[in-house]
């Protein structure tokens, strides 16, 4: 700290540097915005706006050309949203059903802040300076691309209100808006995203990207490739909120049971004689003491191997749940369902689960309807979504203590702009007393003061437990006052519009990002403003810093303080054992506070170590999510190109190239010739096709000595049973649609496999780093291997399905195929009809498909009982089965490894396999005769 207030002295603020470098383009706008007011009319806004897209249209082919045109551009296009602004003043239009006049028009300071955020940066921007204005001009600007603009919002309400509030000055302007919703039609949010500005939430924007890329057909897709979003509240949502991962999620067939069974043996274990919690890492953990006793209570020797690894599991997140998550502070239970209460802003979190079977076990302690648990479909962290934007900026009122995490993870650089009046507030120093019931007793003696002279108050909780707790204390004191929790969410709005009128106390549950303003009533300055009290501090201190921003809003009075106690979590966890000594010790009483830098040091220390560990907990996540975002990207350019392409035939040409090569080299080893097994070549060829009577024997095989040989030979077999296969379905064209629906099948199918391998894989590596093993470096490694893996299944699953596919004309059984691109020019009814019945072949009656290594997968094909299904036998399942093609699914949610929290259920079935084991000395299924061991199920 020393050493940048020395070098800062030297070298001058680097902030100040930049912001006078901006001062330039801030007067040259004023300028032609005064030109503006001489020469333009309202009804010529619209025409320059057509005359500044017409320019930036010649180099839409060139990004590099737009990006200086655009910054060419900014003078005028800003003066021109001003000047709109300036036009509207004294304009009324309804917003969230009431009506709003018009009186904003941009400061200096929000130009400047507009330059920065159209620069791809963070500002920050104190609450009150009206940055939801300041986002209106580079979003106009980056808008006239025509490749559309995302503002991100942390709640609905809010994407709502500035669609509507803001939208009047787009419009005016002359471009569309639009705004998404959860559990929106899927027409009306494409609608939204093709508009030139969309307003929407993080999540939703987040989950839009996941199902748009499970999409069957490119009219399913609503996004547009993403190219610029300005996130509001960019702290909230892309720090505190990104250590969660948005994830896609279908209930996985497993029974709830065992849940509550868990939950009655927890409740006879007691704490540190069977377990011991450890609240900092919120984890509780059995001893020695504990394994005896639930091994006594459920019957068995050793639960690590008689119940197993999976039902171990679930009896620790039965622990966690019934000791270190609590109702009321972690969830509130509400209409029968437990609902996660975001730490951050109090809010709840409705549709999000905590993952791992942890939700269930919260579900079996509180007596509530158990739900299932769920499979992965989709995933992505927050980190790697918002790092596709082609240019991604971002504001809030607290982001310069997190400036080296917005550079490190999202390459943002933090400018802090001014205020457009100097802040008057006045910051008290903290206040600590001995345990909480002498602060709380403080804290309403203080209440009651401000509120007979009619100074209004706001008071910040860290849970919905302690703001009630405090409710009703106000009660007892005959107090008037509103509450602002989880539990009484839907007037937020309502409740913090009226928090700065005269005689008002407001109880709120973390106000960060709450996103609305809070405006004195009359008079109210002369009173000292609004007065703002913290009943504890945040384990973060920026959340601290957007309490008290709540006061002294555009230089108006005010006054903040925080009573802390020794008992506060914070404290109690992070603080020094040697203060709580010291009061005890000088028999300090309960209502006598203390005010000591000592004290004030040991929370700033408190709050900096766990601001360090959340950090190392997101940078950890997306350490691991860039291997598989690497995966996600490749496999989502080859699923869009599916979508985008009529004829894929060029693409499984080379795919049966590749599994010649592979089929030959997994036999015909470069160790020599006396190893080849010509034999099993031989019968992987012939097993690839159905019902062909063609055949290489070993001995045709033999006579050839090089592997380029055999290559050739394998291509040219698999190539002619391909063609058969073509020209034995009854309508030209058909093989086409055939290959598109069996691509797709395969590529999901074995996606979502993938994930659920990853996920695994991350659990494995993390007990390698007791060998001295660095777990990262490990993931990485065998999620390079497992991705080759999961190519070369892909590979080799596409072309035995292909050539085992059968057709038949059941058209009352028929689905339809993956939409084909517009452009496609067959319109024969019969093609269509039987390539319904292929889709329903083969998307809902194949079997599904395992990961095996190429050289050991072989399949031989059957006739089913009734001739409309498709059935494929593959080695490693030995039977037949048949699975449901996954549907996109109705609710998700964000969920971490690293800390164990949400994931969405959904109404989607995963795929599931009913296979049964057959003996290797049983007949083979596929009617050869022979053993099972010495045909299918040959290793």
């Amino acid at each position: 700290m020393v050493l940048t207030k020395i070098l800062t002295k030297i070298i001058g603020d680097p902030n100040e540097k930049e912001l006078h470098r901006l001062q330039p383009i801030v007067e040259h706008i004023n300028q032609i915005e005064a030109e503006y007011q001489k020469t333009l009319k309202a009804e010529d806004i619209p025409k320059k706006t057509e005359e500044f897209k017409a320019r930036l249209a010649h180099h839409k082919d060139n990004p590099e050309a737009l990006r200086e045109e655009l910054d060419e551009l900014l003078p005028e296009a800003f003066a021109l949203v001003k000047f709109a602004c300036r036009q509207l003043v004294g304009t009324k239009w309804k917003i969230r059903e009431n009506e709003a006049e018009w009186d904003m028009i941009p400061y200096d300071v929000q130009l400047l802040g507009g330059i920065v955020l159209h620069q791809g940066k963070t500002t920050e921007m104190k609450t009150g300076e009206g940055k939801t204005l300041v986002c209106t001009m580079p979003v106009y600007l980056n808008a006239l691309t025509g490749k559309g603009v995302h503002v991100v919002t942390v709640n609905e309400y809010l994407a709502h209100r500035d669609a509507e509030w803001m939208g009047g000055v787009y419009k005016f302007l002359g471009l569309s808006v639009g705004a998404i919703a959860h559990g929106q039609a899927s027409k009306d949010k494409k609608a939204a995203y093709n508009a030139d500005i969309t307003y929407g939430t993080n999540n939703e924007f987040g989950f839009d990207y996941l199902r748009d890329n499970m999409a069957k057909s490119l009219e399913a897709k609503v996004q547009r490739k993403l190219h610029y979003a300005i996130v509001d509240e960019v702290d909230s949502i892309l720090i505190d909120e990104a250590r969660t991962p948005l994830i896609i999620s279908a209930p996985a067939e497993q029974s709830t049971d065992r849940y509550k069974k868990y939950c009655r043996l927890i409740d006879q274990l007691k704490e540190n004689d069977h377990y011991n919690i450890d609240e900092k890492a919120k984890t509780a953990v059995l001893s020695e003491e504990g394994i005896k006793k639930m091994e006594e209570l459920m019957g068995v020797e050793n639960i690590y191997t008689d119940a197993g690894f999976k039902e171990v599991h679930h009896i620790e997140q039965a622990l966690k749940a019934n000791t270190i998550y609590q109702r009321d502070t972690d969830y509130v239970v509400k209409d029968g369902e437990v609902m996660i209460v975001d730490e951050f802003t109090g809010r709840l979190m409705p549709g999000r689960r905590y993952s791992q079977g942890l939700h269930q076990a919260i579900e079996a302690k509180e007596q509530v309807e158990i739900k299932r648990e769920s499979r992965t479909l989709a995933t992505i962290t927050f980190q790697n979504y918002f790092r596709i934007y082609e240019k991604l900026a971002g504001m809030t009122g607290t982001a310069i203590t997190e400036a080296e995490e917005f550079s490190t993870i999202y390459n943002l650089e933090t400018l802090v702009i001014p205020t457009n009046v100097p802040i008057t507030r006045k910051d008290l120093s903290d206040v600590v007393y001995k345990n909480t019931q002498g602060k709380y007793l403080a804290i309403a003696k203080k209440v009651k003061e401000l509120n007979e002279k009619g100074q209004p108050v706001l008071i910040g909780t860290v849970s919905v437990e302690k703001s009630e707790l405090l409710s009703k204390l106000l009660s007892t004191q005959g107090i008037k006052h509103n509450v602002l929790n989880a539990k009484h969410h839907q007037r937020e709005a309502e409740i913090i519009s009226n928090a700065g009128q005269k005689g008002a106390v407001t109880i709120a549950t973390n106000m960060a990002g709450r996103g609305t303003d809070i405006k004195l009533g009359e008079n109210i300055k002369e009173l000292g403003g609004l007065y703002v009290i913290g009943t504890e501090r945040h384990e973060s201190r920026r959340i601290d810093n957007q309490l008290r921003g709540r006061s002294g809003r555009q230089g108006d009075a005010g006054t903040t303080q925080f009573y802390l106690s020794m008992e506060d979590d914070l404290m109690r966890l992070f603080g020094s054992d040697r203060i709580q000594n010291v009061m005890e010790t000088l028999k300090i009483p309960e209502d006598m506070p203390i005010e000591n830098k000592l004290i004030a040091r040991s929370v700033e220390s408190a709050q900096k170590k766990v601001e360090g560990r959340n950090f190392d907990i997101r940078k950890h996540l997306v350490e691991y999510d860039d291997a598989m975002n690497t995966h996600r990207g490749i496999m989502y350019a080859r699923r869009n190109k599916l979508l985008e392409s009529e004829d894929i035939q060029e693409d499984i040409k080379e795919l049966i190239q590749k599994e010649a090569n592979d089929i030959v080299m997994a036999h015909a080893t470069l160790e020599g010739r006396e190893k080849w097994d010509y034999k099993e070549i031989s019968e992987t060829l012939t097993n690839l096709h159905s019902e062909s009577d063609h055949r290489i024997t070993a001995e045709e095989l033999r006579k050839h000595d090089k592997s380029d040989e055999l290559i050739e030979i394998a291509h040219n077999f698999l190539i002619k049973e391909y063609q058969e296969k073509e020209e034995s379905l009854p309508k030209e064209g058909l093989m086409r649609q055939v290959e598109r629906a069996v691509a797709f099948r395969v590529i999901d199918t074995l996606w979502m496999e993938h994930i659920d391998e990853m996920s695994r894989l991350r659990d494995r590596v993390a007990l390698r780093g007791y060998g001295q093993r660095d777990p990262l470096i490990e993931y990485k490694n065998d999620a390079f291997h497992m991705f080759t893996e999961l190519n070369h299944t892909i590979q080799q699953q596409t072309i035995s399905t292909l050539f085992k596919v059968r057709v038949k004309q059941a058209e009352e059984q028929a689905r339809m195929a993956p939409a084909m691109p517009k452009n496609i020019k067959t319109n024969e009814a019969a093609i269509e009809r039987v390539a319904k019945n292929i889709q329903r072949s083969t998307l809902d009656e194949t079997p599904e498909i395992k990961k095996v290594p190429a050289k050991k997968s072989k399949g031989k094909a059957t006739k089913s009982k009734s001739n409309d299904k498709i059935t494929v036998i593959s080695a490693d399942e030995s039977t037949t089965s048949t699975t449901s093609a996954p549907e996109a699914p109705t609710e998700s949610s964000p969920s971490t490894p690293a800390n164990p929290t949400t994931i969405t259920t959904s109404s989607t079935e995963s795929p599931a396999s009913s296979s049964e084991k057959i003996g290797r000395n049983d007949p083979c299924p596929c009617g050869s005769g022979k053993k099972y061991k010495k045909c299918c199920g040959r290793n």
